[in-house]
């Protein structure tokens, strides 16, 4: 295992070449999430009608240009919130599991949902603000709007005028939301990949390789895709509002519910699975790899006392 530095480096970069390839599908998937908000099923116009055809009608009126709006906020946000995630997560596991079974080595289901939450939860609060331009960067069209349009030039430019026109309270509007979000997402998805891993090489003998990545970040996508989804569509709302529409999370979750239906949290969930199928694949696979890098990397030029520091 790398040094917690060195695994929060490697989890970030290889979060960044995931969201590089899945980022056109998060635009779709935001847009169909904000489609017909707080509008009854009958009134409202469905301008985007799925996945694919989301992609066609944006390359259509805003060229691949549109289906990339935001992608400099999301590779800071996936170096914060990945970072955190893949970097934390097995000292904070083999922490706790030290405390109370006085073995590292120790493997707790519990303790493993708690430790992917936990670290998730850590680098949702300290990227939120990322997260929150990157929504609004792409929710913005000038051919087919959904929900509140904002004219950002880009991310630097939207913080800017967030923290202008809403202060600090503004640039961390939906932080709760974020963090109950990404607390679903990290606390079945690290679990979900080593246990699919184990019971993988267990019983059906598959060694220790990209397959074995492949097949054991398939089954931790869909686990994460299933249990995100619902905050993941509260979330996109409360960012993409000024404080106009909802005064919190359960009030933003009344209103949509009682307004669009039971199933409107659902919005978007197949554009979410297109993005997160391929978006877990590729970084917790490219997180393997890197990670040796940085083992390597670690072993050549830090000597073993420094090692431990950090």
């Amino acid at each position: 295992m790398s040094t917690t530095l060195g695994a929060f480096i490697a989890g970030g970069i290889a979060a960044c070449g995931a969201v590089t390839v899945t980022h056109p599908f998060e635009t779709v998937k935001i847009r169909l999430q904000l489609q017909g908000e707080l509008q009854s099923k009958n009134a409202a116009p469905r301008m985007y009608k799925g996945v694919f055809h989301g992609v066609s009608v944006i390359i259509k009126n805003e060229g691949p240009r549109g289906l990339f709006r935001g992608i400099g906020a999301a590779y800071i946000y996936q170096m914060v919130l990945n970072g955190c995630r893949l970097g934390f997560y097995e000292p904070m596991r083999k922490g706790v599991t030290t405390a109370i079974f006085r073995d590292d080595k120790v493997q707790s289901l519990a303790i493993n949902i708690f430790s992917g939450a936990a670290s998730g939860v850590l680098g949702a609060a300290a990227g939120s603000p990322f997260f929150l331009v990157k929504t609004r960067l792409q929710s913005f069209s000038p051919f087919l709007p959904v929900g509140t349009q904002h004219r950002y030039k880009n991310a630097v430019d939207g913080l800017r005028q967030i923290h202008h026109n809403e202060g600090i309270k503004g640039i961390y509007r939906g932080i709760g939301a974020a963090m109950v979000r990404t607390g679903f997402g990290s606390s079945v998805q690290l679990p979900t990949y080593f246990f699919a891993k184990r019971r993988l090489v267990k019983h059906l003998g598959m060694q220790e390789g990209p397959a074995l990545h492949l097949a054991s970040s398939t089954a931790s996508g869909f686990v994460v895709c299933c249990v995100m989804h619902p905050p993941d569509t509260i979330m996109s709302r409360m960012y993409n509002q000024t404080g106009n529409l909802y005064s919190g999370v359960f009030d933003c979750l009344i209103k949509t519910v009682k307004t669009e239906g039971l199933l409107a949290v659902y919005k978007g969930y197949f554009a979410h699975l297109a993005r997160i199928l391929p978006h877990t694949i590729l970084t917790l696979s490219l997180a393997e790899q890197t990670n040796k890098l940085m083992r390597r990397f670690e072993d050549r030029v830090l000597p073993s006392t420094v090692k431990e520091q950090i």
